[in-house]
């Protein structure tokens, strides 16, 4: 049994070390005993917190995409405009390239928001080996349902918030949240698969010129 007082550090750890497995081995290459290493910790105190590989890989799933959630959250102020706050929004839900291999993964909020990162290419395993397991996994599927929902409840008052104040015309708020979460999930399986537009940009761009057409009211 973990040290008293403990938990919430060993929990954080457990659960960063289980992204890196994912983001090196894939989830079906991930063991217990590989989060256990990397967490710096027995294999037992793992399974004390989480009892299996399918409770770990769900958790682990759950902090991965309440990242951005939090890191958006952390960054959007009231005195923003409407726009400003969707690029907020399109900054951590497409970020732009950036090197940064050496730093790890921190999901983690004990340390505060501004500590957490996930590493670019990092980013781009983790999503790719999560969703392709969520296509057959129910568990998963209402993870990412429940976390995609929310989002596209977050920008969709974003864009009524626009049309409020004058700086964005937006017909229907809905679907164009909807909209742009479709486009930033596409964009980013195109990352992951090495594709990039025809000019050779980043792809973040469409997603800018998405929301510069709204804005040019």
């Amino acid at each position: 049994m973990p040290k008293l007082g403990m938990e919430p550090k060993r929990r954080a750890d457990v659960i960063n070390a289980t992204l890196t497995c994912i983001s090196i081995y894939g989830i079906d290459g991930m063991t217990l005993d590989k989060v256990a290493e990397y967490a710096d910790c027995s294999k037992g105190v793992v399974t004390y917190y989480f009892k299996n590989k399918d409770n770990l890989t769900i958790e682990a799933f759950q902090s991965f995409l309440a990242y951005y959630g939090l890191k958006i959250e952390s960054e959007i102020e009231n005195t923003m405009t409407a726009g400003e706050m969707i690029d907020v929004t399109l900054k951590h839900i497409l970020p732009p390239y950036r090197d940064d291999k050496e730093k790890k993964i921190n999901v983690s909020r004990l340390d505060g928001i501004d500590k957490m990162f996930i590493p670019y290419e990092d980013q781009g395993r983790l999503f790719l080996q999560f969703f392709s397991k969520a296509v057959l996994d129910r568990n998963l599927q209402e993870v990412a349902s429940k976390s995609y929902r929310a989002d596209f409840d977050g920008i969709a008052k974003i864009f009524d918030y626009g049309n409020r104040t004058g700086h964005m015309s937006v017909e229907n708020s809905q679907n164009a949240a909807y909209g742009l979460l479709a486009m930033a999930v596409g964009l980013s399986f195109f990352r992951v698969a090495d594709i990039p537009p025809v000019n050779g940009e980043d792809n973040r761009a469409i997603g800018d010129d998405y929301v510069r057409r709204l804005t040019n009211v």
